[in-house]
């Protein structure tokens, strides 16, 4: 949680950002202080691989510690940009490795999931992709979720990189100038961004309920109409091949 800002004579003594901040925070500025810009780009580096380190947190920080002398703001956005997109490259890897056609298999076993459903959602990121990895590098969750299905539908490369890299750089900058604009009051930003991520989760949990209340109801139709219920949950190689 956020602290408020650091005493000005904390400051004018030499003493580190990190002096008056506890926690999560006091940690993140220590290591940003001890690496320099490239501590910006390690810690939106795990907030790719492991989400609960927020970068909603950890850019306003950046541009804090900037505003404070200790480091360069351009080179703070840089290095969190690398880090993002070293982060969302390991996450696209993964993607291509699993493969389309293993997660479908999973997901075809599960219940109120049938073939259909992965079919529209192959073909959803087939027709959005390009905007969903782009949009999607500014929406908390999907930020690091997006780069498994551009692996999984074989994404170029080239692309994935220029729209990772582009949405990444665009959301690290608004974050970061927000954090050294702000000074003192970096923490309205991470309160503000917190607002936004919790919009999100709870669109999420909405669209899950529905589309779950959707599913159960064809599923009752079906079987007041005497039809079969049960779903081929065959799996033929090369099935989701563009």
């Amino acid at each position: 949680m956020p602290t408020g800002g650091v005493p000005a004579d904390v400051l004018a003594a030499g003493g580190s950002v990190a002096d008056s901040l506890s926690g999560f925070s006091a940690w993140t500025v220590t290591i940003m202080e001890t690496l320099g810009p490239a501590g910006v780009g390690f810690m939106v580096f795990l907030d790719n691989i492991f989400p609960p380190i927020p970068s909603e947190l950890v850019l306003p920080l950046a541009g804090f510690t900037s505003s404070q002398g200790q480091m360069n703001i351009v080179a703070a956005i840089v290095f969190a940009t690398i880090g993002s997109v070293v982060g969302a490259v390991l996450l696209w890897a993964l993607g291509k490795w699993i493969g389309i056609e293993r997660i479908a298999r999973i997901a075809v076993k599960m219940p109120l999931v049938d073939v259909d459903d992965v079919h529209n959602t192959v073909a959803w990121f087939d027709k959005h992709g390009d905007k969903a990895v782009f949009f999607g590098r500014m929406i908390p969750i999907f930020r690091s979720l997006i780069s498994i299905p551009a692996g999984m539908r074989d994404m170029r490369l080239v692309k994935f990189l220029l729209l990772t890299t582009s949405g990444s750089a665009i959301w690290n900058t608004i974050l970061i100038v927000a954090g050294y604009t702000l000074g003192e009051n970096w923490s309205v930003v991470e309160t503000y961004a917190g607002y936004f991520q919790n919009l999100v989760i709870v669109a999420v949990v909405i669209f899950v309920i529905v589309w779950i209340v959707l599913k159960v109801r064809k599923q009752r139709r079906k079987k007041a109409a005497g039809l079969d219920t049960t779903e081929d949950d065959h799996i033929e190689p090369g099935q989701f091949d563009s």
